[in-house]
């Protein structure tokens, strides 16, 4: 018998981390508690263990392993750790899939990611089928029959678990967009390996055998992935998983699993804050000791509310999919600093240009630039021309298009972006994307989709639109558009509303002017996001 002080001596965490066999450790640790609980089952760690040794069997028997890329389209089950425990000792790189997507858009990922192994719910039947191509060498559907699929848990139970001879730490490429329409896969050629630490020296101050950490948004959201699913899995925390987001059944969750961690994003602050004062003093929510948000912009009014309620238990991120960033804000500094999202420290490298590309003084806008890492530099995936695009000269620095100032004592404040990206509910949306698709209708000569103020979701999506000679504004004919361009488009990016001109302003170069487009729609507010 392994004695707990061994197991969690700092050169075997370290060396166990270093191949992605922290689960291992865990199995070894405390076997029978649970690890994950799901809203269809639950896995001990012992079981999540010996599944993701399954799993990493079954693809090498498929010609799968390190430097192959999979492909997951999966809800937030237990299985879905479970593949991520499995890539994480298999030196495999992991693309999960957003399930909101429609078929034609998750088959382009699929593709682009180059995928070799393609594992699917059965849920997502539809774009799993529209996603097989030649390039797979092995797909699995879980809980359920796709045509053309192996079953993953006949596939799991073929295999032995023990743990693999020779570990190699996987990672994640996640998928994020821009002004090409495309997304594009954010490639590491190294995983970025983070020992866990425990207690109050630790980012969440995680306690291993008495935390519970909550995924309450999508796992293939990069934020939730990172904080919910990888950094508890890492720690040895249990996760709860919640299958969809609901205000009152997410008070119901932390009172029955007594969770003590989670991330939202500000649309789950404003939903749970509107429920009637009696549903939300009807919980018992005490448990709760760190709340992290982030991925868009939170009213004051709203993260204010949330700090009266629970305590100075909110805590802001500020960084991109990317990489870079680095900034965090606890409740007590944010109290002093409204709507700011941390200190810029010196040393961080993370710049604010202007036009000129010079450094801007105190209190004066400029876009951020965000240093590369230097241990596992990003690029985007077979585009080089976009991850030049976005770095600064020299190519030391990147930008992601947010705008922002930093005050006089070093605090920073987001005032916008270059309005490239349209964030609705902390999602992003590409307006490329959606333009693209619409100039595929005969009636549309030019077009440019916004995002416009909403007071729920932060953004909403509008489509401004120019029209060929010939062709009326009217309400039929931009219901007509949008049916168009329905089949082609997750639900999340559709428009909800059309609005007509003359003429798309275009830059003395051609280029389609989106913030003159965006601004009389943000007109007489203070921020701009």
């Amino acid at each position: 018998m392994i004695e707990t002080k061994e197991l969690l001596d700092p050169a075997r965490v370290a060396e166990m981390s270093a191949k992605g066999m922290m689960s291992s450790l865990y199995a070894q640790l405390k076997p029978d508690a649970v690890a994950v609980y799901g809203p269809r089952s639950q896995r001990t760690f012992a079981q999540l263990n010996s599944n993701a040794n399954r799993l990493v069997a079954a693809l090498a028997r498929a010609g799968v392993g390190d430097g192959d890329h999979i492909a997951l389209i999966c809800g937030n089950t237990v299985e879905f750790v479970e593949v991520l425990a499995a890539v994480y000792r298999s030196g495999l790189r992991l693309t999960p899939i957003n399930w909101h997507l429609s078929p034609p858009e998750v088959a382009y990922i699929v593709g682009d990611c180059q995928a070799k192994a393609l594992i699917a719910s059965a849920d997502f039947a539809a774009p799993a089928l529209a996603s097989v191509n030649d390039n797979l060498k092995i797909k699995l559907a879980i809980g359920g029959e796709i045509e053309g699929f192996d079953s993953y848990e006949k596939a799991l139970a073929a295999e032995s678990d023990a743990d693999p001879d020779n570990p190699v730490h996987g990672t994640t490429m996640m998928y994020t967009s821009g002004t090409t329409g495309r997304p594009k896969g954010v490639f590491r050629a190294r995983a970025m390996v983070i020992p866990p630490t425990w207690g109050e020296g630790s980012p969440k101050g995680y306690e291993i055998n008495e935390d519970v950490n909550l995924c309450c948004g999508p796992a293939y959201h990069a934020a939730p992935l990172a904080f919910d699913i990888a950094q508890p899995l890492n720690a040895g925390v249990t996760i709860v998983l919640m299958e969809r987001f609901d205000p009152e059944e997410l008070l119901k969750t932390i009172e029955k699993y007594r969770v003590t961690h989670t991330h939202m994003v500000a649309t789950m602050f404003q939903r749970i804050l509107a429920l009637p004062k009696e549903i939300r003093e009807k919980y018992d929510v005490s448990s709760l000791r760190h709340i992290l948000h982030g991925a868009a912009p939170t009213p004051p009014e709203i993260k204010r509310a949330m700090i009266e309620w629970l305590g100075p238990i909110i805590n802001e991120y500020y960084a991109a999919s990317e990489g870079g960033g680095a900034f965090m804000i606890n409740s007590e500094e944010w109290l002093t600093k409204p709507g700011s999202v941390g200190r810029l420290l010196p040393g961080s490298g993370t710049r604010l240009i202007n036009d000129k590309g010079e450094d801007v003084p105190v209190g004066e806008v400029g876009q951020i630039y965000f240093p590369h890492s230097p241990i596992a530099r990003f690029e985007y995936y077979n585009d080089k021309a976009k991850t030049q695009a976005a770095e600064l000269e020299g190519g030391d620095h990147f930008t992601v298009g947010d705008m922002g100032y930093v005050d006089e004592d070093g605090f920073l404040f987001l005032t916008g972006r270059t309005a490239e990206c349209i964030i609705s509910g902390g999602v992003n949306i590409y307006p490329q994307e959606v333009d693209n698709e619409f100039v595929r209708h005969p009636a549309v000569r030019e077009t440019c989709t916004v995002g416009v103020p909403n007071t729920e979701w932060g953004e909403e999506v509008k489509a401004v639109i120019a029209l060929y000679p010939g062709y009326q504004p009217t309400p039929e004919l931009a219901k007509e558009l949008l049916d168009f361009i329905r089949p082609s488009l997750a639900g999340y990016k559709m428009p909800r509303s059309v609005d007509f001109v003359d003429d798309i302003p275009r830059s003395e170069a051609g280029k389609v002017q989106r913030r003159q487009v965006r601004a009389p729609y943000w007109a007489g507010r203070d921020k701009q996001i």
